[in-house]
């Protein structure tokens, strides 16, 4: 009889603990929940710009680690599970993850938002990756989709993540616009360091490994004067190379700008032909040792970049 006794009461204690954490729970957040809000990204920057907004009330998975190529990529079936639990999928749409749309089909999930986070951002028409942007639904895809590389383009896109997680957690409507705000002062506050770096640097002419960086240079004042790749999936023909062999040996082009996803075997073959020095630059965060963050990719990129023209 005791022990049955004393069995109830500890029954009892812990009825009343479980309720009364779920009521803390409950006046913690408005809504009544303590689930984070499930957001899917395709690619690592995605993600980067998500926490910052989201902070403690996000869950942020993304697809790509930052080491694959973004055109190329084969979905796996976890994420084909990461998709399906999510209730939101961030994309940067323009026909970069042309990989998308099979893989929320597949997911079967109903209730998922899709934001397209280039929507409404100025395209720089791409001239030179033929098939890139265009293997799908042509008719749309008229512009290079690379847009994060301008910082001007990630506040577009971080304001789409912000009025897309406003609209599914209206609760914490005031913490994502409150961390919006103070991620956009500390992007002002970089661009504003990157810009006083360049300041004295003259010669600004880059031949690049693929057409990734056409943002980043008009933002940042470089000048593409010629394209490795010109053909989605397809190494540079050798009639392609020579000509551009020939081009960086009469302008004097000193740096060729490759990427740690793609096949460095080329850019080098360039280089040691022409004279030239390659320095790898990531598109992607995560794609070089000390390059985590947006603003931590962004940081060494120009810097590399500005470092190698001055030693050109």
């Amino acid at each position: 009889m005791l022990r049955a006794l004393r069995l109830a009461c500890a029954l009892v204690f812990s009825l009343e603990l479980l309720a009364s954490q779920s009521f803390a729970t409950a006046a913690d957040s408005p809504s009544g929940t303590v689930e984070p809000l499930k957001v899917v990204t395709t690619i690592p920057v995605l993600k980067d710009f998500a926490e910052q907004v989201g902070g403690p009330h996000v869950q942020v998975v993304s697809l790509m680690s930052g080491l694959e190529s973004e055109h190329t990529y084969s979905p796996k079936p976890s994420d084909v599970v990461a998709v399906r639990k999510a209730r939101v999928l961030l994309q940067v749409g323009v026909g970069l993850e042309v990989w998308v749309a099979s893989l929320v089909k597949n997911s079967s999930n109903p209730n998922l938002l899709i934001v397209t986070t280039s929507k409404g951002i100025a395209l720089i028409r791409d001239q030179g990756l033929k098939g890139e942007v265009s293997r799908t639904q042509p008719e749309r895809h008229h512009g290079n989709p690379h847009v994060w590389l301008d910082p001007e383009n990630a506040k577009v896109m971080m304001r789409h993540m912000t009025e897309a997680f406003i609209k599914l957690d209206p609760a914490h409507a005031g913490a994502y616009r409150e961390n919006q705000a103070t991620y956009l002062l500390q992007l002002d506050r970089l661009q504003g360091e990157l810009a006083k770096r360049l300041r004295t640097l003259e010669d600004r002419r880059i031949v690049v490994h693929h057409p990734a960086w056409p943002y980043f240079a008009r933002r940042f004042g470089f000048r593409i004067v010629g394209t490795i790749i010109t053909q989605a999936g397809a190494e540079p023909s050798a009639r392609h190379m020579q000509r551009l062999i020939r081009q960086i040996r009469a302008e004097q082009v000193g740096v060729i700008v490759s990427e740690p996803q793609l096949n460095q075997k080329i850019p080098e073959v360039l280089a040691r032909e022409s004279g030239a020095r390659v320095v790898v630059l990531t598109p992607l965060p995560g794609g070089v040792a000390g390059t985590d963050s947006y603003l931590d990719m962004l940081r060494y990129n120009v810097l590399q970049l500005a470092s190698a023209l001055e030693g050109s």
